[in-house]
């Protein structure tokens, strides 16, 4: 496990910042989808540019994976199939340069432990960035709306509970497990963005913070195109945005020299 800090401040450290070509490579693994994905390599290049106040970008490889290729495997259950990807994947950025891994998706961090116990360098667990991120709220149970994979598969909830105490709540019903998992894959994941599906998923949010939810785990990398915190009542954990912090924490080699934040509503 890779756990860094986020929550120091990037104030009044310009003279702390490593000259540029001492900056960390850092991978990215992209694709699911390249909607979010494109978000990642912005927060992280726009952190690094403020932070140094010019246009100097951090070193990133990003390698694109085929998202209709992944879903199929996915609706077959051949996880171990996606793994050896992921494992080969890892393998040509390390061979590129890269010194730490990034999953730009919460689905892919199904796979994460397979993955990384056959891999040499390390991969940064959204789990990490969100349990800080909670935790930071003192927030002690949360709702979680992402994949049907993410809801129902246990490895994002487990990875909270047992590294950071903090109880996860799903929506209950199969068939709005469903919902949310269509909308992903078949509106969000492809650039459709209706304000229906919009409602639908703030209905829901709802639901979990009338189940005792004190913030919402916005689960997938996709839901943040469309849900912004102003939409609701509770915090809300933007996936992406809390791992991209991680990720300039990891490029830099410091927590709190850099700031990603979120795009202007």
């Amino acid at each position: 496990m890779f756990a860094i800090m986020l929550d120091a401040s990037a104030g009044g450290q310009a003279d702390k910042l490593p000259p540029p070509a001492r900056m960390r490579t850092l991978g990215l693994i992209g694709g699911t989808s390249w909607y979010s994905t494109v978000d990642y390599y912005r927060y992280i290049n726009k952190a690094v540019n403020d932070a140094y106040d010019n246009n100097t970008n951090p070193p990133l490889i990003v390698f694109n994976l085929n998202q209709q290729h992944i879903n199929q495997l996915q609706d077959r259950g051949e996880w171990d199939e996606i793994a050896s990807m992921f494992v080969d994947t890892i393998k040509r950025l390390q061979a590129s340069g890269a010194q730490g891994i990034v999953f730009c998706s919460n689905t892919s961090h199904k796979i994460y432990d397979k993955v990384a116990a056959s891999t040499e360098i390390p991969i940064l667990h959204i789990g990490d960035a969100t349990g800080l991120a909670i935790q930071k709220q003192r927030l002690k149970k949360v709702g979680l709306i992402g994949t049907q994979y993410t809801m129902e598969d246990p490895f994002l909830v487990d990875w909270l509970k047992q590294h950071y105490g903090i109880e996860t709540v799903v929506p209950q019903s199969p068939a709005v497990r469903r919902e949310l998992h269509r909308i992903i894959h078949q509106e969000l994941g492809v650039g459709i963005f209706k304000p229906e599906s919009k409602k639908y998923v703030l209905d829901e949010i709802e639901d979990l913070r009338k189940q005792g939810a004190q913030g919402i785990i916005l689960g997938c990398t996709e839901f943040p195109l469309i849900i912004k915190p102003s939409d609701v009542s509770i915090p809300t954990f933007d996936t992406p945005l809390l791992h991209a912090q991680m990720a300039v924490d990891f490029i830099m080699g410091k927590p709190g020299l850099a700031t990603v934040k979120p795009p202007r509503s």
